[in-house]
């Protein structure tokens, strides 16, 4: 069963509102009625006072005279029906005098003359007992208990003496056909009130309620996804929905760049360690590279002149330069001195990549080419071009195809590779040049982070395109054509 407490605010507020509206509504139908009907109860009292008085004085002839018949007329006249008041109708009248006995009434065989209504008992005989507890000149209103009728009393008196008292029987439910019309027409009143007052107030508390919804559903993406929790609709006012909402805004900001700077950290880490290895590999790798390049630089100098020859140790040369120079590449930071960019570096790089592409099948597509040499550091565009044809054999199908294109104007040089791979995702986009993201069993994930830093080292603009079939990236660094 499902309680109160646990409804969402969209369902609690309206709720609360209606029962509000709804307990109002009858406390004050209840109000109107209890007002109304002490009205009538304060005006039918009233009438019996005024009328008691008249007839007070009216009777106090015939009382003196001893004029029963009189009397009787009067009594009978005054009990005429009214069908404009008939709630002010006396169920019985009685004239009695100083001794409380009957002197004239309106129902003689209930109240015969000279009899005692105290020897009636009950109601009447209270009224015995109240008439000699107060002044026999003073006009009461009894209502004994238990009885269904309520009393009052006015004295005759002449010259200042008590000489009796007119007594009004009322019923005490007279009131009860007209209190139950007045009840269903308050019902009513109040049921037509309420159907025009709870569809307002309905959308009126649903509309108050949505803000703190919507915001209970802004904070349930807190802390995985605070760029969604940021997104929320909510109006930005001035009440304490909207500070809450600012509130919160702020600590969703304060959140994201906590985790940037964690994240930086963690880069910061890793890149630290990136560096000690790479450090630890250079003082490994240098050492033996410099004696083959040493011997190199010796056959070049004193060995055979010709042209295979020559060629194979250029080629020998540029690949050990390479080697020893991939760790300062891996430490972009380090602005190494370098020759310039040749067309032979492009063809060396294709070289490096033949087994890897035969190992998958894969077939490269070269558009374009460098007619002369860069004022480009040749080190660390090989390092780019490496770098790029890997990542696109591994991200290619098997026996898939590579577009390299490669044109140089006017002070740009213009790099692409393309693979027709898996398609990267939007949601990946943004992570592809971190370190150590890869989206593959195999690799480190450092070789787009090494092409991105070194391109922003050189001042060039990368771009990725990715679609169904095909993922392109595109490289674009400036040169002083000068040099």
């Amino acid at each position: 069963m499902i309680r109160f407490d646990d409804l969402t605010l969209r369902w609690k507020i309206p709720l609360r509102v209606m029962f509000a509206v709804v307990g109002t509504a009858i406390a004050v139908t209840a109000a109107l009625v209890a007002w109304e009907y002490d009205s009538l109860r304060q005006n039918r009292e009233g009438h019996a006072r005024s009328l008691g008085k008249v007839l007070a004085n009216t009777l106090v002839a015939p009382v003196l005279h001893d004029d029963i018949w009189r009397a009787y007329e009067i009594l009978q006249s005054a009990r005429e029906p009214n069908p404009a008041a008939p709630t002010l109708q006396a169920s019985i009248v009685l004239v009695t005098d100083a001794n409380y006995r009957v002197f004239a009434s309106t129902t003689p065989r209930t109240f015969p003359i000279g009899s005692s209504p105290a020897e009636l008992g009950g109601a009447y005989a209270e009224l015995r007992a109240r008439l000699k507890q107060h002044s026999p000149t003073e006009q009461q209103v009894v209502e004994p208990p238990g009885s269904a009728l309520y009393f009052v009393m006015s004295p005759l008196v002449a010259d200042g003496v008590a000489l009796g008292h007119v007594i009004f029987g009322y019923s005490k439910t007279p009131f009860l056909p007209q209190f139950v019309d007045l009840v269903e027409r308050a019902i009513l009143v109040t049921l037509l009130v309420l159907t025009v007052i709870l569809p307002v107030s309905w959308i009126w508390a649903r509309k108050t309620g949505e803000p703190l919804v919507r915001l209970a559903g802004a904070m349930s993406h807190v802390p995985d996804e605070l760029e969604a929790a940021t997104r929320a609709d909510i109006p930005a006012g001035k009440d304490e929905i909207g500070q809450l909402w600012q509130a919160f805004r702020r600590m969703v900001e304060e959140l994201k760049s906590k985790q940037e700077l964690e994240s930086q950290m963690l880069t910061s880490e890793r890149l630290a360690a990136v560096g000690r290895l790479s450090a630890g590999i250079a003082h490994e790798i240098n050492n033996p590279l410099g004696g083959m390049l040493t011997a190199i630089k010796t056959l070049q100098r004193h060995g055979p002149s010709d042209e295979l020859t020559v060629q194979t140790m250029a080629s020998l040369e540029r690949g050990l330069q390479q080697i020893r120079n991939t760790v300062a590449a891996l430490l972009v930071e380090t602005k190494t001195k370098d020759r310039p960019f040749e067309p032979a570096d492009v063809e060396d790089v294709l070289i490096l990549v033949e087994a890897k592409l035969a190992e998958r099948a894969v077939n490269v597509v070269t558009e374009g080419q460098l007619v002369h040499s860069l004022p480009l550091p040749a080190t660390l565009m090989r390092q780019i071009l490496l770098n790029l044809l890997l990542n696109a054999i591994e991200a290619a199908n098997q026996a898939g195809m590579i577009k390299l294109g490669i044109m140089a104007d006017k002070g740009l040089l213009r790099l692409s590779v393309c693979n027709d791979g898996e398609h990267i995702p939007e949601d990946q986009m943004a992570y592809l040049f971190e370190p150590f993201a890869t989206r593959r069993a195999k690799g480190h994930g450092l070789g787009l982070w090494v092409v991105y830093q070194i391109v922003r080292q050189l001042n060039g603009g990368l771009t990725v395109f990715s679609e169904p079939g095909y993922t392109t990236l595109h490289i674009e660094i400036p040169y002083d054509e000068t040099q």
